[in-house]
C-alpha cells in the first residue's frame, strides 16, 4: 500500500462495543447542555423529558412498561444490582436464598454477586456451549428459592441460551431469573415476555449507543432490586442514586429505537455476512474449529480457532492489516489463560488459546468480509509456512 494512501480499517469487534450510531450521537449531543432532570424549573423539566423519552424507547425494546426500566451506568452495574434482588412485594417479601450462574457468564455476573459462596452453584455448559437444562431442573428441586443468572447469548461464542426453558423450570420452583441480554439487543428479539425472564440487563454501547449507560428492565414488581448499590438521592425511583447521565441516556434511547426498528431486517443481513466469514475461514484453514457451531447462535458472531495458531499472534497480524478482531471478552483483555467459556465447553487449552472472535454490526458491509478474508489468508501464509493456504 502506498505510504500516502490511508489504510481502510475493517471493524469486526461489535460485541466489545458497537460504533456510535448517527442518531445516537445526535441525541447525545443535543442533551449535553441539558439541566438536572430532578430540578423542577424549565431546564430541569426538559432534561427529564429526554430521560423519560429514552426510558420509553428502551422499554419498548425490552417489552416492558417504561416504569419498569431503571437506568444505570453499564451492563455490569445492571448485573451487580440484579444479583442483589429479592422476591415478592411488601409484607410477603422473601429473600432469594440460592444463586445459580451459568459457567459461561460474563465476569460481571461471575464476580458481581453478593451471595455467600456457600449459596452459589455454577451450572455446567454442554460441549455446544448451551447450559445443561437437566442440571437446572435437578438443582431447582433442592430447598431454597433460586435466582438464576443466565445470559441471553454468550459474548464470546454467540451461543444463545435456552432462557425460556430454564426460566419455566425456575418459576415452577418459585424462583426468579435475571438475563444478561447485553448481546441480544439489536441482534435478535429481546422481548422479556418471550424470553421468560423476570429482568434483563442492557448496555447502550453494545447496540450503537454511548458508553456510560445501561438499564435493568423488570417484567413485574415481583422483581425487587433490593438495597441500591449507589445510595444518595431518590433518583430512578430510589433504585439508583446520582444525577442521571442525560446525554448517554438520550443516546441510549435513540440507539434502542434504531434497534427496535431494524432488528427484523438486520438479523438476516448479519447472518449472511457471518456465514461468509465462516466460509473464508474454512477456505483458508480447512482444519479450523468453529465454537458453538451446532447450537443456536447470534447472527453476528463467529468464534473460531486454527490448530497451532496462537490468537495473540493472529490478532496482531490482522490488526496490522487493518482488521480489528478480538480473542474473546474485551473485559478480559490481557489475560494469558484460556477463555473460561471455552474451558466450560470442554475445549482443549491448546486450541482455546487460539480462539478469535469476529463480531458484526450495523456498520458491517460485504467489503469487510472481503478484507478479512484477504488479511486472514496472508497471515496464515506467514504463520504456517509449511502449509499452503488457499489463494
Amino acid at each position: 500500500m502506498p505510504a500516502d494512501r490511508p489504510m481502510t480499517r475493517t471493524y469486526l469487534d461489535h460485541n466489545a462495543t458497537s460504533p456510535l450510531r448517527p442518531e445516537a450521537r445526535e441525541a447525545a449531543l443535543a442533551a449535553m447542555d441539558a439541566g438536572n432532570p430532578s430540578s423542577v424549573h424549565a431546564e430541569g423539566r426538559a432534561a427529564r423529558l429526554m430521560v423519560e423519552n429514552a426510558r420509553a424507547e428502551v422499554a419498548r425494546l425490552a417489552g416492558v412498561a417504561p416504569r419498569s426500566v431503571t437506568f444505570v451506568s453499564s451492563g455490569a452495574e445492571a448485573a451487580n444490582t440484579a444479583l442483589n434482588c429479592r422476591f415478592g412485594v411488601g409484607q410477603k417479601e422473601t429473600a432469594l436464598e440460592r444463586l445459580i450462574v451459568g459457567a459461561g457468564e460474563h465476569p460481571c455476573v461471575l464476580n458481581g454477586r453478593r451471595f455467600p459462596d456457600s449459596a452459589v452453584e455454577v451450572a455446567p455448559l454442554r460441549a455446544d456451549g448451551r447450559i445443561d437444562v437437566d442440571w437446572i431442573e435437578a438443582a431447582c428441586r433442592k430447598p431454597g428459592r433460586v435466582l438464576l443468572a443466565l445470559q441471553g447469548a454468550n459474548n464470546e461464542t454467540g451461543v444463545i441460551q435456552p432462557i425460556a426453558e430454564a426460566s419455566a423450570l425456575v418459576h415452577v420452583a418459585g424462583g426468579r431469573v435475571f438475563c444478561d441480554a447485553v448481546q441480544l439487543a439489536g441482534r435478535t428479539a429481546c422481548d422479556i415476555s418471550a424470553l421468560g425472564a423476570d429482568a434483563l440487563g442492557l448496555s447502550a454501547h453494545k447496540m450503537g449507543g454511548p458508553k456510560g449507560a445501561g438499564a435493568i428492565a423488570a417484567a413485574s414488581a415481583s422483581f425487587n432490586l433490593g438495597e441500591p448499590l449507589i445510595r444518595g438521592g431518590g433518583q430512578e425511583r430510589g433504585a439508583r442514586a446520582g444525577t442521571e447521565n442525560v446525554a448517554a441516556i438520550a443516546g441510549f434511547g435513540a440507539a434502542a429505537r434504531a434497534c427496535f426498528d431494524s432488528t427484523a431486517d438486520e438479523g438476516p443481513r448479519l447472518l449472511l455476512l457471518r456465514d461468509r466469514l465462516a466460509d473464508a475461514v474454512r477456505d483458508a484453514a480447512p482444519d479450523a474449529v468453529i465454537f458453538g457451531e451446532t447450537a443456536p447462535r447470534l447472527p453476528n458472531t463467529l468464534c473460531f480457532a486454527v490448530p497451532g495458531v496462537e490468537a495473540t499472534t493472529l490478532m496482531i497480524a490482522l490488526d496490522l492489516a487493518g482488521v480489528a478482531a478480538s480473542s474473546g471478552s474485551a473485559c478480559s483483555s490481557g489475560k494469558v489463560t484460556p477463555s473460561h467459556v471455552l474451558r466450560a465447553m470442554g475445549v482443549r487449552p491448546e486450541l482455546a488459546r487460539g480462539a478469535i472472535r469476529l463480531s458484526l454490526g450495523w456498520t458491517s458491509l460485504d467489503s469487510d468480509v472481503e478484507r478479512f478474508a484477504e488479511a486472514f489468508r496472508a497471515a496464515l501464509r506467514r504463520m504456517r509456512p509449511s502449509e499452503r493456504a488457499s489463494p
